[in-house]
């Protein structure tokens, strides 16, 4: 299995002062015609967001948006009424579909938020918009591997307007988890957090992130506690 990387420090950077944000894709200003997407994949940013910063209303169409707090809070309010604080290991899903407006923002006076806001290509367009929210449970604190996003919500995982399965990894120093690629799909592995190894060889750290086509199975092997997504995209 060969995975392409795409090391944190190449990615596309802009610092607002208020707002810290590192771009695995072309996004705003920052443009790289060879990283444009991964399939239905469009956007990660890595966003460090100081106290009391944010996003105000703005508005979005045709994509599922989604955002995963790693520290933390989010304040979220949207133009379909909801409003919404997430902590840190939660996931808020919106479907812009048609058309809708949203502000993100830190609601701490003295702490920062760190997260990472992801894009993906809906299957349809003007869908009607949605928003839903996926929270851990109890029993997924000692497992290495969640399933958070889905097509069809199953395992009580959120639902997306994608043939796209997102997989939330939480591993301890020595753990190790696997994932089998059917043929034709696509994977992007994109580290937060801690030092990895896949299949035993490649070797990724804090922010880098590696995708594969290749059909088979990827062993993801902890050096140190660690967190990551795992996308499984058609």
């Amino acid at each position: 299995m060969k995975f392409t990387l795409r090391k944190s420090n190449e990615r596309g950077h802009a610092d607002h002062g208020w707002l810290d944000s590192r771009f695995s894709f072309s996004f705003a200003e920052y443009h790289d015609p060879k990283h444009m997407h991964f399939r239905t994949l469009r956007v990660i940013n890595e966003d460090h967001i100081a106290a009391g910063g944010g996003f105000p209303m703005h508005p979005h169409r045709d994509m599922e948006i989604f955002s995963y707090v790693l520290e933390g809070a989010l304040a979220h309010k949207d133009s379909m009424g909801n409003s919404r604080e997430l902590k840190p290991g939660q996931i808020q899903l919106m479907s812009a579909g048609s058309g809708v407006t949203h502000s993100e923002f830190n609601p701490s006076k003295t702490d920062k938020t760190h997260m990472l806001q992801v894009w993906l290509f809906p299957d349809k367009r003007n869908l009607e918009p949605g928003y839903t929210e996926w929270h851990p449970k109890a029993e997924h604190a000692n497992e290495s591997k969640v399933l958070v996003i889905s097509p069809d919500g199953r395992e009580d995982s959120a639902v997306i307007h994608q043939d796209a399965n997102i997989y939330r990894l939480k591993l301890t120093k020595g753990e190790k988890v696997t994932h089998d690629l059917a043929s034709g799909r696509g994977a992007w592995l994109q580290l937060a957090r801690g030092n990895v190894s896949l299949n035993g060889d490649t070797a990724l750290t804090a922010g880098d992130a590696a995708s594969t086509t290749d059909a088979g199975t990827v062993t993801i092997t902890a050096n140190e506690d660690s967190e990551a997504l795992l996308f499984d995209l058609a």
